[in-house]
């Protein structure tokens, strides 16, 4: 018999269903070849957030009727890969509490129950804000075929403007399935309606946006509804609307965040967090990241290494940072900000 050495030994030996969504720049799903990949160490985690590789990992076996769910943040290094002693503390407690008979998982409901109480008091644990609960459950429920939640229906009715319906009464759930399953018709309705809906919609639904793909009639409503609140000083529905459009083409929000980040009066950090956190795609730009990162130095109030640290260590943006780091000017804000860090 096989010993396990990785979660992905331990799926594949106890023959469950499986689906693996990343919980950490934002929600979606994760082919479990990424999990073997990290495990193995053949590459480093394509999506780090604040040093970890945040995983949802929503899974059934034998007579099992609901799913489990582990929330694990597994930390990386600052190459972006495992770092594997946590990960294999954990895994000898679930082999103890197994009695390393793994293949039972299979025949057995109280060893799902076992399984499930391991999270309780587990360091690699984590919960997610309620946008990202709700998404993963959209998701999880879109990806069985299971149907929607009974929310979705108000939902599509209110932002469809096709029935009036007492907004106060939407559930964050019924936003996050509407997200899900957002297809061109609905994005065009939802461009439509956009204008008009009320502050607090507009950011609850925002934060279920930004975990998906955004048609491009929706992406530029988006940025007409951003600017008017940039132009009166509504910085949360700016922001909100920022990390929405993180999912559209990059033509799109790539000259967006030029505009924005040409105006230094727009550039808080918390506008500039809302790019990283969610637009971080589109910083992948030779004269956009500098421009970027230099802005990012020069408010006082930014968390400028952690922000920096965080997007170098996605693989893609990793050369390009580094690079702009060492090539700044002393003089420049990134210059004395680096200098700031070496006393």
């Amino acid at each position: 018999m096989q010993p396990i050495h990785t979660l992905h030994d331990f799926f594949v030996r106890t023959g469950a269903e499986v689906r693996v969504y990343h919980m950490g720049r934002r929600v979606e799903p994760c082919p479990l070849d990424a999990l073997a990949g990290l495990e193995q160490d053949a590459a480093p985690w394509p999506l780090p957030w604040q040093g970890q590789a945040r995983l949802g990992i929503v899974f059934r076996f034998g007579d099992l009727v609901d799913p489990l769910i582990w929330f694990l943040a597994l930390p990386l290094d600052e190459q972006g890969r495992l770092v594997p002693a946590p990960r294999d503390a954990f895994l000898q407690r679930l082999l103890v509490i197994l009695g390393h008979n793994v293949d039972r998982v299979g025949r057995e409901a109280q060893a799902g129950g076992e399984i499930e109480n391991l999270m309780h008091d587990n360091p690699l644990a984590f919960t997610p804000s309620l946008p990202f609960q709700a998404m993963l459950h959209a998701y999880a429920t879109r990806d069985t075929g299971r149907p929607a939640s009974s929310h979705l229906e108000p939902v599509e009715a209110y932002l469809s403007g096709q029935q009036q319906v007492d907004w106060q009464f939407l559930g964050l759930q019924g936003l996050a399935d509407f997200a899900v399953r957002l297809d061109e018709e609905a994005a065009r309705l939802l461009a439509s309606t956009l204008p008009g809906l009320p502050d607090e919609v507009l950011h609850s639904l925002c934060y279920c946006l930004e975990h998906v793909a955004v048609p491009e009639a929706l992406a530029l409503a988006l940025r007409d509804r951003g600017e008017r609140a940039a132009a009166t000083g509504h910085l949360e529905t700016l922001c909100a609307c920022v990390r929405a459009v993180g999912g559209a083409d990059t033509a799109i929000v790539g000259s967006w965040f030029d505009a924005l980040l040409s105006d230094p009066a727009a550039c808080g950090p918390d506008l500039l967090a809302a790019m990283a956190g969610r637009g971080w795609e589109h910083l992948e730009n030779g004269q956009r990241l500098p421009r970027f990162l230099e802005r990012l130095a020069a408010q006082p109030q930014a968390d400028f290494a952690s922000v920096a640290r965080d997007l170098a260590l996605i693989p893609r943006l990793r050369l390009p940072v580094l690079v702009t780091l060492r090539e700044a000017r002393q003089d420049s804000a990134i210059g004395r900000r680096l200098a700031g860090l070496g006393q």
